[in-house]
């Protein structure tokens, strides 16, 4: 099986686009956001079990998942939040741990914005954290989703601190640069990857 690599980082920290530079490489990425949104669509199961936990008025009248309405509920309540991921995370961990075995390059890369606080330690064979200074974060995602920068702060809060992150950390990407001080780093850490998983071989 290819060596996994995890990839986190707070909002703003730029782990779409390093992902996008190893993808790039020829890396396999997959992001656990995007398989999150492929089990919430209209007529598969997990959207049903969401719409019987929270109530129709999670639902658009398209019949998607009204994210806008989900993210209200969940940040308003803890409990509710737990709730949602009792329910998304054990079938996002499936999917990614069945693509991670179907692939055939040395290593690839999985996207978990939340792999420290969801526990996915051992669903990864290193971790490697993009990091980003706080001010940089909230200009960053303010100016991405158009929000609030009190909403930005408040997701920052419900992530595990900066610290706690990079503490668990194999490999940090510093993301505070230009994009080509971001790609040297990118290049870097895949020539190591690349001599890791042949060590595994």
């Amino acid at each position: 099986m290819a060596l996994r690599i995890g990839i986190t980082g707070g909002i703003g920290s730029g782990k779409s686009t390093v992902a996008r530079l190893f993808l790039a490489l020829g890396v396999p990425v997959i992001d656990t956001d995007e398989i999150a949104r492929q089990l919430v669509r209209p007529g598969q199961p997990a959207l049903t079990r969401i719409r019987q936990a929270f109530g129709a008025g999670i639902l658009a009248p398209s019949g998607e998942l009204d994210r806008s309405a989900m993210r209200d509920i969940v940040f308003a309540a803890p409990e509710k939040r737990r709730e949602l991921e009792q329910i998304l995370h054990p079938l996002i961990r499936a999917e990614a741990a069945a693509w991670a075995r179907s692939q055939r390059e040395p290593y690839c890369l999985i996207v978990i914005p939340l792999l420290i606080e969801a526990g996915w330690l051992d669903d990864v064979d290193r971790i490697l954290v993009v990091d980003a200074p706080l001010e940089l974060q909230l200009r960053r995602a303010t100016t991405r989703d158009r929000a609030a920068e009190a909403d930005v702060r408040a997701i920052i809060d419900a992530q595990c601190a900066r610290e706690a992150r990079l503490a668990a950390a194999d490999d940090v990407i510093s993301n505070d640069g230009d994009l080509d001080r971001l790609r040297l780093q990118v290049e870097r850490l895949h020539r190591r990857y690349l001599a890791l998983a042949s060590q595994r071989a």
